[in-house]
């Protein structure tokens, strides 16, 4: 209802036309005069109602009610605006319709705020205190407030009749609700008197059940008999309680047979009083609620099942899973196994053919894995490409490794959709499940094993044992240190020198930068650390900190004697395609003072894929910051002739596979050249790694291959064993690197 309607239906409930109005002036003795004295000393009136208005709100906040409504400042600040509105109106009228109606709108907004009327009638006493004083200490002028009492009554009489009016309309609304609340019921009513067992039932409550109301007995048997006999008991236990005080109220929900013999879910609510006789006598009402049980059995039902396949979800697991173990104590129970599965490259399929022929591969999937089981096995969609079976009742623990291996042939089964044939694989976790165990504990078992299937290479299954959770234990320790590792300062940089080949031996021109983890006095490889980096996160911090010591680094040694060095360092593909890399890059050269074109970045052919559009512009923005660009571990991937023609690059670095087996495999022979022609015929820089052997050398100095690293000519190196070996002053021999056979053994680089 809008404002301008409602203050009128509240006049009208008033009553207010001009004849009451008139009388009320004339009960309080209003002349103009009044009228005239008010306006003249309005004007002197407006420093002592700011004052009060003030004093007012301070008053009222000591009140919780009146505190609530005035706590915002914002708000507090537009009310006093309002009242000193008010106030002023007060004083300086015009009093005619216009004013009455303000008033009454005023009132009717503070009755809608929630502003009681014991405020508002406080508020005036208040102000009519205040306003004494300022009038008989200044100049005593009795007619002056005379006037001022009755214009404030008048106020008051209008203030009453609004909240009146509108307790009024609340309660006349109330009962329309109630009214149209007894007439939309659609259910049955009941009255018991229990010491006679006599029993009243409305003719809804009888229709409710299909029945006449007239062949219905008087007792409660024609209640009782006609409930559900597994819910009888239930319905008599509660309607005791309600009786004995120990529930406030009977509400129960049971089944009841209705004339066709069928049951229908009922709901029954009441109360039981006690007469002036001090006989009991229970009354209600009874809902037909079968409809909603329906919808709720197929709300739990769904809650509990895959959309997708029909299987049971995590949440029916977590139900199944606590059962099974506690079968496990029972005398008698035989062995019981949980198996994880995980679907190979699942993702592949959906990027290349389709969410929806994803979905459809799953319920292909799903239906063979349960062709799988026997009855009373339980196969659960555990999320994604990802299932859990409950195996029970077995003979013995290795059956599950049966079951297991009957799933990898029926998944290894050619499977044509679309017009593809797709060939699934998987990999499974087993764990044998004991009644210690708990729910979360099997399942982190069972996917330990997972973990263990997927790192053997797939398509296969794997057990679980404790050594498997000893390693989990010993990796969730070391990425726990990870984490802190860069705060603690334990990366370390080592440096391997790449050398430029020449006809009467090698030239050292450059270093590339490989992190190390100085855990203690352990030396943590990196193939245990960095992809932890990378799926943490952290790998762009720690990133940046490679970037800056080794810019930092290799500045120093070209200051110490090697002006003409470059560095080489890894990037990752989180580096890569973070927005602001290219910025963060440019301020790590401008801090150190190495010069763009001395900085080389290698990125991978897998990074070169992820997203090439993203790749593409960082990779562009790099070059033309003059920073240039390697293409590392070529020929190990998809070694695509496209993108070494379509990226920015300017080396292309052979990987070690090449170098240290040509010399013993034919292939090899003919490929690695071909490598290192193609590089070269690309206008690339080629550097061979891996470099172990004299005949590695002599193999690229035939090639033409004119840069090198690896094991023949120097290790990984620490900054101070580097700058030994490599970084001499002018004036002092430099080692000669044409040969290192007094190296250790090749390992990890």
């Amino acid at each position: 209802m809008g404002s301008a309607t409602a203050l009128n239906e509240l006049i009208r409930r008033i009553g207010l036309n001009r004849q009451e109005i008139q009388q009320r002036c004339n009960l309080l003795n209003w002349q103009s005069s009044d009228a005239a004295c008010l306006n003249a000393a309005a004007d002197n009136m407006n420093t002592a109602q700011q004052t009060f208005t003030d004093r007012l709100y301070q008053h009222l906040e000591g009140f919780p009610g009146a505190a609530g409504v005035i706590s915002d400042p914002v708000t507090q600040q537009r009310l006093k605006h309002s009242q000193q509105a008010y106030y002023q109106r007060l004083w300086r009228g015009p009093y005619n319709a216009d004013y009455v109606d303000s008033r009454l709108r005023i009132g009717l907004i503070h009755q809608m705020a929630g502003i009681e009327l014991k405020w508002y009638l406080a508020g005036y006493r208040l102000y009519l205190d205040e306003i004494l004083a300022q009038l008989f200490d200044a100049h005593p002028n009795q007619a002056l407030f005379a006037s001022l009492l009755k214009a404030v009554f008048f106020d008051m009489t209008l203030a009453i009749d609004t909240y009146s009016a509108a307790q009024r309309k609340a309660l006349e609304d109330s009962e329309a609700r109630f009214a149209r609340a007894l007439r939309g019921a659609n259910d049955g009513i009941w009255d018991w008197h229990l010491g006679h067992d006599r029993l009243y039932v409305s003719t809804r409550w009888a229709a409710m059940l299909g029945l006449d109301h007239d062949s219905l007995g008087e007792s409660s048997a024609s209640w009782f008999n006609r409930v559900h006999p597994e819910d009888l008991p239930g319905l008599r236990q509660a309607i005791e309680a309600h009786c004995n005080g120990r529930n406030a109220q009977l509400n129960h929900e049971y089944r009841m047979r209705s004339s066709t013999g069928d049951y229908l879910w009922v709901q029954a609510r009441g109360v039981v009083e006690t007469d002036a006789s001090g006989q009991q006598r229970m009354a209600g009402s009874q809902s037909d609620i079968s409809a909603r049980k329906a919808i709720e059995e197929q709300l739990q039902h769904a809650a509990r099942h895959d959309p997708l396949t029909g299987l049971g979800n995590r949440l029916r697991l977590d139900e199944l899973l606590p059962q099974a173990l506690q079968q496990l104590s029972h005398s008698g129970a035989r062995e019981a196994a949980l198996l994880f599965i995980d679907l190979d490259r699942f993702k592949l399929i959906n990027d290349s053919l389709g969410h929806h022929c994803g979905d459809q591969v799953l319920i292909e999937i799903s239906r063979r894995l349960a062709h799988c089981l026997r009855p009373g096995d339980h196969l659960c969609r555990f999320g994604g490409d990802e299932f859990v079976v409950l195996l029970t009742d077995l003979a013995c623990a290795e059956d599950a490794e049966q079951v297991a291996q009957r799933m990898l042939d029926s998944l290894s089964l050619p499977l044509h959709l679309a017009g593809q044939t797709l060939v699934v694989s998987a990999s499974i976790g087993i764990t044998a499940l004991q009644p210690s165990d708990a729910s979360q504990d099997a399942l982190q078992a069972a996917d330990l094993a997972l973990y263990q299937a997927k790192q053997a290479g797939k398509a296969q299954f794997a057990r679980f044992s404790e050594a498997l959770q000893v390693s989990a234990h010993y990796q969730l320790e070391l990425e726990s240190a990870l984490g802190q590792a860069l705060e603690r300062d334990e990366f370390v940089l080592h440096y391997q020198p790449i050398l430029r080949i020449e006809a009467q031996g090698t030239r050292f021109v450059g270093v590339e930068a490989l992190l190390r983890w100085q855990r203690g006095s352990t030396l943590v490889p990196p193939l245990e650390f960095i992809t932890s980096l990378e799926d943490s996160g952290q790998i762009i911090r720690v990133g940046d900190w490679v970037l800056s010591q080794a810019c930092r680094q290799v500045r120093a040694w070209q200051l110490a004697g090697q002006p003409h060095l470059h560095c080489a360092v890894n990037l990752s593909s989180r580096q890569l395609l973070q927005e602001n890399f290219v910025e963060r890059l440019s301020e790590i050269l401008r801090d150190s003072g190495l010069a763009a074109s001395d900085l080389i970045l290698e990125i991978t052919e897998s990074q070169l894929l992820e997203d090439s559009t993203a790749t593409l512009i960082t990779l562009r923005a790099l070059a033309t910051l003059g920073v240039r660009l390697a293409l590392d571990d070529f020929g190990t991937g998809y070694s695509s002739l496209g993108y070494l023609k379509r990226f920015p690059l300017h080396i292309l670095k052979v990987d070690r596979s090449f170098i240290s087996g040509a010399s013993q495999n034919a292939e090899l022979t003919a490929i690695s050249p071909a490598i290192i022609g193609l590089g070269q015929s690309l206008g690339l820089e080629v550097v061979a790694e891996g470099v172990e052997r004299a005949e590695h050398l002599d193999f690229l100095r035939a090639q033409g291959c004119h840069m090198a690293q690896g094991y023949w000519f120097s290790r990984p190196l620490s900054a101070a064993e580097l700058h030994q070996q490599f970084i001499t002053p002018p004036d002092e021999p430099r080692p000669t690197c044409t040969s290192r056979a007094s190296l250790e053994e090749p390992t990890e680089q």
